[in-house]
């Protein structure tokens, strides 16, 4: 991987009262050509703000572009563009990070194509943002935390998540190109009652079953199926070689089910309708 073709970004997604919006600040080097953006996706659009360049730390995760900030703490928010004034503060409660790198043994592999993060599975949210004009209040909201970086995006995937009573969920289905050789890469944690699930390639998960709207895992005694049953997409931009020139659909709040097994006896059921999913995987 060329250190001119390279990504970073973050994913902040906060859901209330009924309304979900996520935050997506990143930056992006193509053939020596650097950039940094934020998009916002909401139930109804999305914006695409331009940046010069973008500042960050890991540890703990900080993030500035312009004069806005995105950290474990909170967001504070501060833009203004032809098309968009949004402003306000949103506090976060303790995050729930994971007990482990989410890639597993895959953290140490060199030239992955794209490496996944995620800083917290389930976090409190309170505060209020002001949006073109309206005002959004995100009291006893529950929010999520992820990361992607590497140089493009895979060809083909299928992303999930949500906050549920009691737990939270993610799940990723991809294919993954390593060393001129092609495999499904799967990564996921169901998080129940404080407990982590994992679901993972390399915890020996497979790919069951998948058709246009619907996965099925299964490892070992667990099995897990996500459903998107009604879907509000979004077009984002993803990078290809580290270029923000590939359009992705996003649903950001959707209705989905899940439902989550252990030797045939269900550990949850449900379906939810502030879950987010993206299928590309035809």
């Amino acid at each position: 991987m060329s250190k001119f073709n390279y990504f970073k970004g973050w994913y902040f997604k906060c859901s209330a009262n009924n309304k979900t919006i996520a935050f997506i600040p990143a930056f992006h080097s193509s053939n020596q050509r650097e950039s940094a953006s934020l998009q916002i996706i909401t139930d109804e659009r999305v914006f695409n703000v331009p940046f010069d360049s973008l500042e960050y730390s890991q540890k703990p995760l900080r993030i500035i572009l312009g004069n806005s900030v995105f950290s474990e703490k909170g967001i504070n928010l501060n833009i203004k563009t032809d098309n968009l004034t949004l402003t306000g503060h949103l506090r976060f409660g303790p995050l729930s990070p994971l007990k482990y790198d989410i890639m597993g043994p895959f953290c140490f592999v060199p030239f992955m194509q794209c490496r996944h993060s995620v800083y917290s599975m389930r976090h409190f949210i309170d505060g209020e943002i002001i949006l073109n004009g309206q005002q959004l209040n995100f009291q006893n909201g529950v929010g999520y935390i992820e990361g992607d970086c590497g140089s493009s995006f895979p060809s083909r995937y299928i992303w999930t998540q949500c906050c549920f009573e009691n737990g939270a969920l993610m799940l990723s289905v991809a294919d993954i190109p390593l060393y001129g050789f092609n495999f499904t890469g799967i990564i996921g944690i169901v998080l129940l009652h404080g407990k982590e699930h994992r679901i993972a390639t390399y915890l020996g998960a497979r790919l069951k079953a998948s058709d246009k709207n619907t996965v099925t895992i299964k490892q070992g005694d667990y099995e897990l199926t996500a459903k998107l049953i009604e879907k509000n997409p979004q077009v984002l931009y993803a990078p290809i070689k580290g270029d923000m020139k590939r359009a992705i659909h996003e649903s950001a709040s959707c209705r989905a089910y899940y439902e989550f097994f252990y030797k045939d006896k269900p550990l949850c059921k449900f379906t939810n309708d502030r879950a987010s999913f993206e299928f590309e995987y035809s």
